[in-house]
């Protein structure tokens, strides 16, 4: 494992750890834990979430989690999650494989594996598969952005399935998706730590044409679904957000902005799975009214 990639998974765990003390699992929600998706690897688990007491089938989220391609699991995102599931969803809450251990694309191999179980299982756990939602924040919204572009653009399906040997199931279409404080265009000179990182996490070590691969707005058109478009006043990936913005302006693709801030202090980068920050329910609440504004208009 390269020295960044061990730092930030020290980085982030610790502030995660900070983020959740205290918190308690709500009482309303029925969990269903630790559910294997895949036979490769351990990481290959997730598990879902429901409102309880509530009959018949409900909409979905698939949740895919943050952490620089290289750090985070389901069990960081159980809260997140579950308080999504409170206001009506179905919520699947994944681990993926990581880098430096796993290259890509295992990310998104693991996130085409969760959508085929959901073909075959999810009316098992009441989910309306014709209402189906995602979201993804930091390298998740990057992940979850590409997967979306490869489903909806069928020269770069084909192209997905040819060089990277992965077959998109096209069972599930996604109504609308949440990209939460992502990264969307990657470029050598970004700076940081993203270049080692793409070291760690891509084959050739971040080539040119591997930095294209995974930069989504490359590869969005018309047919992407609606987007709800977020960052924060101390998100590090604020130009991310607008360079998004744009590109979905360009390919007419319908989508909302949301700029949150706090009087008092910036909200930091992913601030909407800390759910001690006030700012948090807005969003969340505004992220689902979203959803359900989707669904309303057809």
């Amino acid at each position: 494992m390269s020295e960044t990639s061990d730092k930030i998974r020290k980085l982030f765990k610790a502030g995660d750890d900070i983020r959740d003390a205290g918190l308690k699992e709500p009482e309303d929600v029925e969990k269903y834990r630790d559910i294997r998706y895949g036979t490769e690897d351990p990481m290959q688990v997730m598990d879902v979430y429901r409102p309880a007491g509530r009959e018949g089938l409900l909409p979905v989220i698939v949740s895919v989690h943050g952490g620089g391609w290289v750090y985070g699991d389901k069990e960081r995102y159980r809260f997140y999650c579950m308080d999504l599931a409170r206001r009506g969803f179905v919520v699947v809450n994944f681990s993926y494989r990581l880098a430096p251990e796993h290259k890509f694309p295992a990310p998104l191999e693991d996130t085409n594996l969760v959508f085929e179980w959901m073909a075959e299982h999810g009316k098992a756990y009441s989910m309306d598969l014709d209402r189906v939602f995602a979201v993804g924040d930091s390298a998740g919204g990057n992940i979850l952005s590409l997967y979306l572009a490869a489903c909806t653009n069928a020269s770069f399906k084909e192209k997905w399935e040819k060089e990277c040997r992965l077959q998109i199931q096209d069972s599930i279409s996604v109504r609308a998706a949440a990209l939460n404080c992502g990264v969307y265009k990657i470029e050598n000179d970004m700076g940081g730590d993203t270049p080692a990182l793409m070291e760690d996490y891509l084959p050739g070590k971040g080539t040119e044409e591997e930095l294209d691969m995974i930069s989504s707005i490359s590869h969005i058109t018309g047919n992407y679904p609606p987007v709800f478009l977020m960052t924060s006043s101390g998100d590090f990936t604020q130009s991310q957000a607008l360079a998004m913005a744009e590109c979905l302006m360009e390919r007419k693709v319908p989508f909302l902005f949301r700029f949150y801030d706090n009087e008092a202090h910036d909200l930091k980068h992913v601030f909407h799975v800390d759910m001690k920050c006030p700012q948090a329910e807005i969003c969340n609440d505004e992220t689902c009214r979203f959803f359900i504004e989707i669904l309303n208009r057809r």
